[in-house]
């Protein structure tokens, strides 16, 4: 039988995992803040293709950490996304994590005029003070809402620009055109990858390493 080193602390187990990444990776063309992200979604997911098929828009992983450090509310399509986000490393800062799929205004919405819950999400935060200032908006697993997101900024150019869109949705269906989309758009800052694999706990973790970004004392101000 293989000789374990199984007993280690939650730290070293992460240490460790970042090393073995950093091997196998080999060479990339990330900068050292992109790989952070890279890096943690690879950690999450097991998964080296987020190393070749993702795509983070220029000024993206700035952009969220300034929005972090300045308290941007963070608005997800699931609940599921919503708890992977680690709030200690959030616990610095003021952001507030909203999750709207539950909310019964979204659920009288989306009865009312046959949108999809999550696409009632949308509306309903574009309503409120997420229509009026930056937001982070992450979606893991709603195409549709990362869809409608685009569709109504693009209708309605009052509403405030996402201060960053992680849309990672996982899925079959409208999952990669999705993201085609949002690498299409005019938006300034998004993460997003190019295949059909992603989901809540790797749209959580893009924000887990955006804020450990923020915390660390090395980040250019």
């Amino acid at each position: 039988m293989e000789q374990l080193d199984w007993k280690l602390g939650p730290s070293d187990i992460e240490s460790r995992s970042f090393a073995i990444i950093d091997s196998e990776a080999g060479s990339h063309n990330w900068d050292p803040q992109s790989w952070t992200v890279v890096r943690r979604l690879i950690h999450t997911s097991a998964d080296f293709d987020y190393a070749r098929d993702l795509v983070i828009s220029p000024g993206a992983v700035e952009s969220g950490v300034k929005a972090i450090r300045e308290g941007a509310v963070v608005l997800t399509d699931t609940k599921m996304a919503l708890s992977g986000i680690n709030l200690k490393r959030l616990g610095g800062f003021p952001n507030r994590l909203v999750c709207l799929i539950d909310n019964l205004a979204t659920k009288a919405e989306a009865e009312k005029t046959g949108l999809t819950r999550a696409m009632a999400a949308v509306d309903l935060a574009l309503t409120g003070e997420v229509g009026a200032q930056g937001a982070i908006w992450v979606f893991g697993n709603a195409p549709t809402a990362l869809l409608r997101l685009l569709e109504r900024l693009g209708a309605d150019p009052g509403l405030a620009v996402p201060r960053l869109v992680v849309g990672l949705p996982v899925g079959f269906v409208n999952a990669l055109e999705s993201k085609r989309a949002l690498a299409a758009s005019s938006l300034p800052y998004f993460i997003t990858n190019l295949s059909r694999k992603g989901g809540s706990n790797v749209a959580a973790a893009a924000i887990n390493a955006l804020a450990a970004l923020a915390k660390a004392e090395s980040w250019k101000s």
